[in-house]
C-alpha cells in the first residue's frame, strides 16, 4: 500500500466516526422519544441536531485548516467524536442528548477538511478515487451502524444473564450511541502516524517539511513511483507561485472572504452551492437517519423495519464502491445526471407505493396491540377505510391521544395497512444507489477540485455550511412532513427537487476529471498570476 493511500485511509476514518454517528440515531429516536415523551418536532430536532452543530464546524473548519494545519484540524474533530459519544450515551435528559449530539455535529467538520487533506496528497489520475475513499468509509459507517442497532435490538429481547447485567435489556438504545466510541478513539490515535498536507506547508513557508513528505508522495501523474527531488522543487515552486498571498500566514480572513465573493469567483461558487444543495435538498438524509421509521410506514413492523435498514447500508456501500470504479473513467458531470435521474425515478416509486396504500382496522388486526383499553378506544373507526395515512393517524391521535398513538404507531399502522412494501422496499433502495453513485461521492470530489487552491478551506466551509443548513431542515422537517403531508406527497418533493437539480447541473458543471488543480483554475478562470 503507498503513503497516499494509507494517510488517505487514515484521515477517511473520519468518515466512518461521521457515517455510524449520523446513522445510528435511525435505530435511538423511536427509543428516546418514548422515554423523554417527545413530539414531532423534538424528535426532528434529536435527529437534526448534530446538522446544526455541523453548519458552525463547517463554516469554521476550513478557516482552521488553514490557519493550524489540517492535522492538528482534524485532530481536534476526532476528540470532539470521542466526547460527544460518551455524554450521548450516558445523557439524562433530552436537554443533555441534545448538547450532546451538537458537539459531535460540530465534529462533521471532518466532512469538510478530510477532501481537503486527501485531494492535497493525492495524484491527479486517481484524486477522485482517493477523495472517494472518504464517501466510501461514510456508508461503511452507516451500514455499520444499522447492523448494530439491530443486532442491540435483538439483544434487548434476550433473557441471558450477561445481557442483564449490561443493561442492554433497558438501555438499548444508550448502547446504540456508546459504541460509536470504539471507532472513534481508534481514529483519534491512527492519526497521529500521519504527516501534515504538503500543500499547506509549501503555503506556510515551510518547504523543508513541505519536501520531507513529497518525497514520501507523488502528486503528479504517475502514480506508482514516489517523487523525486526534482519534481518535489517544482511542486513546491508551482503552489507558491499560484498561492502567493496564502503563503503569508498573517492573510486576514476577511480577504480570503472578499476573494471567495469576488465576481471573479461567482461562478464557482455557484457550482459549488447548486451542487451542494442538491446533495441534501433530495431527501438523503431524510431516508438514511429515519430508515426504520420509514420502513415501519409500510406495515413491516419494528423489527423487520432494522432489518430491512441494513440493506440500505448493504446498497450504499456497494454503490460507493461502483462510484469509485467509475468516477475517474465516466467523469463526475454523468456521474451526477445519471445519479439524479435515478432519485427522481425512485422517489417517484417510494410516492407512487405510499399513495396506493388504504388503512383499516378490524376486531381481528387489533388484537396485536397490547393494551385492552386502547383497543376499546379505538373501536369507533373499526372496519373504516382510510385512503392515506395523515388521515388513519390523525384519527388514532383523535381517539388514543398523541402519546398514546406515537408509541403504538408502528403496531397500529402494521395493523391497518394494505401496500405494496416490497414497491417501497424497492424504491428506497433504488434512491440510495443513485445517490450512492453520484450526490454522494462526487460532491466532495468537486468541491476539493473546482475551488482555487488559495480559497479552498474557506469556501468548502462556506459552501459546507449551506449543505449543512439544507440537511439541518430536511432531518427537522421530516416527522412534521409525515404528519401533516404524508409519506406519498413528501417523497414527490423530493423527486421533484432532483429534477430541478439535474436541469442546473447539466447546464452549469463543467468536466473535471483527469485534470490538475491548476489546469481547473484555468477553466473556471480563476488561477492567481500574481501577488
Amino acid at each position: 500500500m503507498s503513503k497516499s493511500v494509507y494517510f488517505a485511509i487514515v484521515v477517511a476514518l473520519g468518515g466512518f466516526v461521521f457515517g455510524f454517528d449520523a446513522s445510528v440515531i435511525s435505530g435511538v429516536r423511536g427509543f428516546v422519544a418514548t422515554e423523554f415523551n417527545l413530539n414531532d418536532w423534538q424528535q426532528g430536532f434529536v435527529v437534526s441536531s448534530p446538522t446544526l452543530g455541523a453548519v458552525v464546524g463547517t463554516l469554521f473548519a476550513g478557516f482552521f485548516a488553514d490557519l493550524f494545519g489540517r492535522k492538528k484540524v482534524i485532530i481536534a474533530i476526532a476528540l470532539l467524536y470521542v466526547v460527544s459519544a460518551f455524554f450521548s450515551a450516558f445523557a439524562s435528559s433530552y436537554s443533555m442528548l441534545l448538547i450532546a449530539r451538537i458537539v459531535g455535529g460540530v465534529a462533521f467538520a471532518s466532512l469538510v477538511v478530510a477532501p481537503i487533506y486527501i485531494a492535497e496528497i493525492s495524484p491527479a489520475k486517481i484524486r477522485g478515487k482517493m477523495i472517494s475513499i472518504n464517501q466510501l468509509n461514510i456508508v461503511i459507517g452507516l451500514s455499520v451502524a444499522y447492523f448494530t442497532n439491530y443486532y442491540i435490538l435483538q439483544l434487548s429481547g434476550s433473557s441471558a444473564s450477561w445481557v442483564t447485567s449490561l443493561g442492554i435489556q433497558d438501555n438499548a438504545w444508550r448502547w446504540m450511541l456508546g459504541l460509536e466510541i470504539v471507532p472513534a478513539m481508534i481514529f483519534l490515535v491512527l492519526l497521529f502516524t500521519i504527516p501534515e498536507s504538503p500543500r499547506w506547508l509549501a503555503l506556510n513557508n515551510r518547504e523543508t517539511e513541505a519536501r520531507a513528505v513529497l518525497l514520501k508522495l507523488n502528486i503528479h501523474n504517475n502514480a506508482n513511483a514516489t517523487a523525486t527531488d526534482a519534481e518535489a522543487d517544482a511542486f513546491i515552486k508551482e503552489v507558491k507561485a499560484d498561492s502567493q498571498s496564502a503563503s503569508k500566514n498573517t492573510v486576514p480572513v476577511i480577504n480570503l472572504l472578499k476573494s471567495l465573493f469576488s465576481k471573479k469567483m461567482r461562478f464557482v461558487l455557484l457550482v459549488g452551492l447548486v451542487v451542494a444543495i442538491c446533495q441534501q435538498a433530495t431527501g438523503v438524509n431524510a431516508i438514511y437517519f429515519y430508515a426504520p421509521s420509514i420502513f415501519e410506514q409500510s406495515g413491516v413492523g419494528q423489527n423487520a423495519a432494522f432489518s430491512q435498514a441494513i440493506w440500505v447500508g448493504i446498497i450504499n456501500v456497494v454503490f460507493t464502491i461502483v462510484a469509485m470504479l467509475l468516477i475517474d473513467k465516466l467523469g463526475r458531470k454523468p456521474l451526477m445526471l445519471i445519479g439524479l435521474a435515478g432519485v427522481f425515478i425512485s422517489m417517484s416509486i417510494v410516492a407512487y407505493g405510499f399513495h396506493n396504500a388504504t388503512y383499516q382496522l378490524t376486531e381481528t388486526s387489533i388484537q396485536s396491540i397490547d393494551s385492552v383499553e386502547n383497543r376499546a378506544k379505538l373501536s369507533p373507526i373499526l372496519g373504516k377505510t382510510f385512503n392515506d395515512d395523515v388521515s388513519f393517524k390523525n384519527a388514532t391521535i383523535e381517539l388514543l391521544g398523541a402519546q398514546e398513538a406515537r408509541d403504538n404507531q408502528s403496531s397500529l399502522i402494521e395493523s391497518a395497512v394494505t401496500i405494496n412494501s416490497t414497491v417501497v422496499l424497492i424504491g428506497i433502495l433504488s434512491f440510495v444507489a443513485s445517490f450512492a453513485v453520484s450526490l454522494g461521492p462526487v460532491m466532495w470530489v468537486l468541491l476539493a477540485e473546482i475551488l482555487p487552491n488559495r480559497l479552498r478551506g474557506i469556501g468548502i466551509a462556506c459552501i459546507g455550511a449551506v449543505n449543512s443548513g439544507v440537511s439541518f431542515s430536511v432531518q427537522l422537517l421530516f416527522p412534521w412532513e409525515l404528519a401533516n403531508l404524508g409519506t406519498a406527497i413528501t417523497f414527490m418533493i423530493y423527486g421533484l427537487l432532483a429534477i430541478i437539480g439535474f436541469v442546473l447541473i447539466y447546464k452549469m458543471l463543467p468536466e473535471t476529471k483527469g485534470r490538475t488543480l491548476e489546469e481547473i483554475e484555468d477553466i473556471f478562470g480563476v488561477r492567481q498570476t500574481s501577488s
